[in-house]
């Protein structure tokens, strides 16, 4: 019995020293001997990957009633890209520490700034307010070996990622100039009062995970955004884009760039966002809006879209983790106190979060006049899709799509490779951070968790972390547009005729 166990033994410690050093063989090797291939076993964290990529694969489906015309605006540009250590390195500019700065007025500010996101591994988007000095710079950006010119602007990103579908019809709206109409896709219609003669640059400074500057040591790859746009910071194509409805006749509308107008203090934005909320007003109400927020900082700006202008008159929102804090921040909200987000952020708030928007802000709350229904939410592990019952389909699969496009446009690939990818997200969460609180678990065969608080659904899906990623920029874009693009509307008819 013993001389049975110890050979026993010694075959699977050579099976195992073989097949380490013969992978292509292993397979046929443990099948052979009848030892279990704990390399391919969904119980290896290492196959997670696998498991939830195959599942979006069998998963995601279209609604049975697709988008046909979608009207984007307002915001548009050309990105470029560039390293952002290298690009203050050649303006000889040399490390420090990192302080952050609601508005950027020299190329010190842009340092202090720049490092204070670095270090965090956060997003963020600022303006620049010296015209001089950032055309210096832009040029200098231009120039930079390896420098990259895209199409840039929340509405022309999302109208490229939802031109790739070709039984859409997408109409874009914004501040569009030739060297941005020659990169837009030839699907997506540009009215002739949108188009000028010059394009507005934003400057789009990337780094990598691990990238260190100095002291400062980046601990995921991000990027951050500044520019002097004058044309979107005033969102001068909100006009025309609404005034196109009536002929292009959309059955979703997606409005963004009103970030643009934060930083310019209250005197230039007080007046125009009442201009602009007075527009989208005289947009059918049968046709759902959805808005695309971005990073902000002035508190009193982001408190008269959420409370007395903008969020109550449209259907649908997309933000990430430093977008939802400082909403709540704004509005003292629930985990307002909190001052950043420590690592991923914690399930449990953010969907506290999510449902005090719904309740306070949007239809959750049925005697309330507002249209908000639905928020998709993305951070860089996980996304959660919340939605009043009764108003929107199909939204597992569009929480799944977005996490999916996350996945492979963040590698450069169309699809995910299960190689390149790692998860993030956490395997066991909860549906609240206070009592009573629902315990909740990740099952990578079936990737999206649901739960339910008083007469709103949350669907959770994590993403697939790429290791090495490409290109950051347009991300939320390309997510909130992949989950507009799978979800369906259950009615036509206007929200208010359902109370």
């Amino acid at each position: 019995m013993w001389r049975k166990a110890s050979a026993a033994v010694l075959l699977a410690i050579a099976v195992g020293y073989f097949c380490n050093s013969r992978p292509d063989l292993s397979e046929q090797i443990l099948q052979y001997v009848g030892l279990p291939n704990f390399q391919t076993s969904s119980q290896n964290p290492k196959s997670l990957e696998q498991a939830i990529s195959s599942a979006w694969e069998a998963l995601i489906t279209l609604p049975t009633r697709q988008w046909s015309k979608v009207a984007v605006g307002v915001n548009a540009c050309v990105d470029v890209v560039v390293s952002g250590v290298g690009l203050l390195q050649a303006q000889a500019v040399d490390p420090g520490t990192g302080r952050d700065h609601e508005v950027l007025h020299s190329k010190e500010d842009l340092k202090e700034a720049f490092i204070h996101y670095m270090e965090r591994g956060a997003a963020a988007e600022r303006f620049f307010s010296d015209k001089e000095v950032f055309q210096r710079i832009a040029r200098a950006a231009a120039e930079y070996p390896g420098a990259k010119l895209y199409v840039g602007g929340n509405a022309a990103l999302i109208s490229q990622k939802m031109a790739t579908y070709p039984d859409l019809m997408v109409l874009l709206c914004g501040p569009v100039g030739p060297k941005l109409h020659e990169m837009l896709d030839e699907q997506i219609l540009v009215p002739p009062e949108s188009l000028q003669e010059t394009d507005e640059f934003h400057l789009i400074l990337e780094y990598k995970a691990g990238e260190r500057w100095g002291s400062t040591l980046a601990p995921q790859a991000n990027r951050f955004i500044f520019s002097h746009d004058v044309s979107n910071g005033e969102m001068s194509s909100l006009e025309t884009f609404v005034a196109s409805l009536e002929e292009f006749q959309p059955e979703l509308v997606v409005l963004s760039g009103l970030h643009m107008m934060d930083g310019q203090g209250r005197g230039l934005w007080e007046e125009r966002l009442k201009e602009a909320v007075a527009a989208i007003a005289d947009i059918p109400k049968d046709i759902p809006i959805h808005l695309e927020l971005a990073s902000m900082t002035d508190k009193d700006f982001m408190n008269s879209i959420m409370q007395e202008q903008v969020m109550p008159i449209v259907s649908s929102i997309g933000l990430n983790e430093q977008e939802l804090l400082f909403l709540s921040q704004a509005a003292e909200g629930p985990h307002s106190a909190l001052t950043a987000w420590k690592g991923i952020p914690e399930v449990g708030r953010v969907s506290d979060i999510l449902l005090w928007i719904l309740e306070h802000h949007g239809r959750s709350d049925v005697s309330s006049e507002a249209d908000l229904t639905r928020i998709h939410f993305h951070t860089l592990a996980y996304h959660i899709l919340a939605t009043v019952d009764g108003y929107w389909g199909n939204q597992a699969a569009a929480v799944m799509a977005g996490a999916r496009v996350a996945s492979s446009q963040a590698c450069g690939l169309q699809t995910v490779d299960p190689v390149k990818v790692e998860l993030k997200a956490p395997l066991e969460f909860h549906s609240s951070h206070t009592e009573p609180r629902e315990q909740l678990s990740l099952n990578p065969e079936e990737p999206v968790t649901v739960w339910h608080r008083g007469n709103v659904t949350f669907h959770f899906t994590p993403v697939l972390v790429c290791k090495r990623p490409l290109r950051t920029v347009g991300l939320g874009d390309a997510i909130s547009a992949e989950g507009l693009i799978y979800t369906e509307l259950k009615t036509r008819q206007p929200f208010y005729d359902y109370l």
